[in-house]
Formats: C-alpha cells, structure tokens, sequence
C-alpha cells in the first residue's frame, strides 16, 4: 500500500455571513473531493492542544502522528533544518518575518504584502550588514518569511505570531520575558525590532514599494523560538519512509526531523497563484520510490490570514480541479493500492484571520475499504463520520491501517 495526505492548510472555517452563513468548505463547489469523501471514513482530529499555541508547527506535527508534548520546540528550529542550518545545542532559532507597520504604528500585516524574495533578501542582507554579530545572523528565506539565530538565547520570552495580531499596535505585542532568565533576551530582540525599523523605512527597496501603492516591510518581527528537537523519523516510528512537496520552509523542517525527501516544485508559491499541476504531478511520480508522500497546499490559509472569503473558497475549488482530480485519477492506474487522507492542519476562519483550536475535518480513503454515511467533505458533515473524534496518534496510525 502507498499513501498520498493532501494537506489543505487551514481550509476549515466558520460559517460566513457573505457566503449565506456557509462555511468555505460548503460554499465551495468541489465534487472530486466530495466523490472521494463518498467512499472514505470521516471525522474530527484534535490537532493542537488547547494549552498550546495553534500553529502550524505544532498542527502538522500532530497530523503526522508525532507527540507535540514531546517534541515541539517552536517554528524557528523547524525552518532551521529546512534550510540547511546546522544549530548547536545552544542556539535559539526563531522565525523573523518582515511585516507591515502602518502610519498609526499598528501591524498592517504578518508578510509586508506578501513581498517577493528577491525584495526580501535586500532587506536581510542589508540587516546583516548593519546589525548582524557573532551571536546572532538574520538568514534568508522565501518572501516574508526569514530566520534569526541567537547563540545564547534564553526560550524564557513570550513572542507574539504576527498573524495573530493585525490592527493591534506593534508596542502592545513585543516580546516580554517570562522570568528574570529571559529579561537579556527579550531586550535584545525588542531593540533589534526597533533598529530593523529605523533602517528598513527609507530603504530603497521599500521606497519603490509605496512608489507603486505595495506595502512596505518595514520592521522584522520575531516569533515561535526554540532549540533543536529530539525527534525520531517518520519510519522509526511507523515503518515507512516519505516525501514532503510545500512551499513553506517550515513543512520542509518537519519533513527534515522525520527523514523524509524534499521535493521543490517550480512556482510554488504558498498563495493562490501556486502550482497546483505541478505539485500533483510530483506527489503521485514520489510514489514511484516512496511510502508516503505529504502534499501540503498553503494557499487556503493565506486566503484565510486575509480574512478573503472569497478568495478561500476560490483556493479549494482550485485544490478539487487542479490536484485531487489528477491524483485520484492517476493513483488508480498505479499497479500497488493508492491510500487517500484529505484534511486542514488547522481552521483558519477569515473572519479572525488567525489560527483556532477547532479539530479539523478529516476523510480517509482505503482502496477496497467501505466508506461510511458522510457524502461531502465539510466542518459539519463529517461529525457524522464513522471515526468520530481523533486525537493523538489516531488519525495516522487510522490511516496506514495500524487501528482496527
């Protein structure tokens, strides 16, 4: 048996007054999907515990079975090893977007309008000119989305995601220290945001920007920090050896700590306009040489950060069409029994365009296996789901038929 997860990121919603009180998954017109969903197992998975934060680190590490009690040490770490960084035992890893901080000194936005690399990489080579040590190193990344080495650093702060926080003033947010132990810390990375600022505003890179009526990514912004996990791979775990195709540093951290190949698609871009074809394509050609393959499609929770209903509704409508249709199509033609899991790490509703604590619907499709009541894929629909509510390493061990 193979096994394909397509990974809709934050997918799941609240029901949404200008969608006539649906949800996006309901609105949606998805008939592949909701063929699939005719002949799999549904239900509810807990992803993150509700005294830990919801983010996405946390949420696909559940998803994939691992105990984020044990293992999670914050989103940095997990980009660290997606981009080759090697940490030392003493190294504090933490992600640093460059967001938007608008004219009333509030967060505009977590990713300075989406800004692209190239721009991007401006900014952090002139921030490791002008601030950079032999403690600490800004890394590059894709678009918003960079990192911060601290050797040194205390995880006793208490960052605040951007994502969480748009329209709320950039002051009321700043990291705050959790004891006296984390005090050097936290006024380190504050004098950092507010150094990051003074140099990035006149910068020719976001000059052009407001030129052009675009945001400007005129401060960093740390957050989610941590030292290296002891984790073990996916296969010593659960036997199987796996692939990741994302456009996010942080699934490909994951899929690092786990053992598993990353595979990079040309045009993924995390947004609407990623390449759904080509990610597909790939997922079912790494089945060739590969147990499992984890095909995490971001654009739905953007959508969702937006608070664009719309536009979230548009990204499943382009998830149905463009990958699950292919990969239902192409994985029934492969000599050796395909097994399908479709499901959000976690909902991202447009109306609080932040990350919720909601389990996820999910469906499981198992060549040969009957499937239960549930006909549509959606956060209502599949309470009536065989599998019920899931938790812990249910959902996976469920999926790769290790549970009755």
């Amino acid at each position: 048996m193979k096994y394909i997860i397509i990974l809709a990121d934050g997918c799941s919603d609240y029901p949404i007054e200008k969608l006539g009180n649906k949800t996006p998954l309901m609105a949606a017109r998805t008939p592949h999907i909701d063929a699939l969903c005719a002949k799999s197992r549904c239900g509810l998975l807990k992803t993150v515990p509700d005294d830990m934060p919801p983010g996405s680190e946390i949420a696909n590490m559940a998803v994939l079975g691992y105990d984020v009690k044990e293992v999670y040490q914050g989103r940095g770490v997990l980009e660290a090893a997606s981009m080759g960084i090697d940490l030392k035992p003493d190294d504090l890893a933490m992600r640093c977007n460059l967001v938007c901080i608008d004219e009333a000194d509030q967060i505009k936005n977590h990713s300075a309008g989406h800004i692209p690399t190239e721009e991007s990489h401006e900014l952090i080579a002139m921030l490791n000119e002008k601030l950079a040590g032999d403690r600490f190193r800004f890394h590059p990344g894709v678009s918003y989305r960079h990192l911060f080495v601290l050797n040194g650093g205390s995880d006793q702060v208490v960052c605040t995601p951007p994502h969480d926080v748009p329209g709320t003033p950039f002051k009321q947010a700043m990291v705050k220290s959790s004891n006296l132990e984390g005090d050097p810390t936290a006024e380190l990375l504050n004098d950092l945001i507010l150094q990051s600022q003074a140099l990035l505003g006149n910068h020719p890179v976001n000059r052009k920007r407001m030129a052009g009526g675009k945001d400007p990514a005129n401060s960093v912004w740390f957050w989610s920090p941590g030292y290296r996990p002891n984790m073990k791979t996916f296969k010593e775990l659960y036997g199987k050896n796996g692939a990741v195709i994302s456009a996010v540093d942080l699934i490909y951290g994951i899929g690092a700590y786990a053992g598993f190949k990353a595979i990079k698609v040309p045009g993924s871009t995390g947004l609407h306009d990623t390449n759904y074809e080509g990610k597909a394509e790939a997922a079912v050609q790494a089945l060739k040489d590969t147990d499992l393959v984890y095909l995490h499609i971001e654009a739905s929770d953007e959508a969702g950060h937006e608070g664009d209903a719309e536009l979230k509704v548009r990204t499943l409508e382009y998830l149905d069409q463009r990958v699950v249709k292919y990969v239902i199509e192409q994985t029934e033609k492969m000599d050796e029994p395909v097994s399908l899991a479709l499901l959000p790490d976690h909902p991202t509703p447009c109306d609080l365009r932040t990350h919720t604590h909601d389990p996820v619907p999910f469906m499981i499709y198992q060549p040969g296996a009957e499937g239960d009541a549930v006909k549509q894929y959606d956060e209502k629909a599949v309470e009536k789901g065989e599998l019920g509510l899931l938790k812990g390493d249910e959902f996976i061990r469920h999926f790769l038929g290790m549970m009755g």
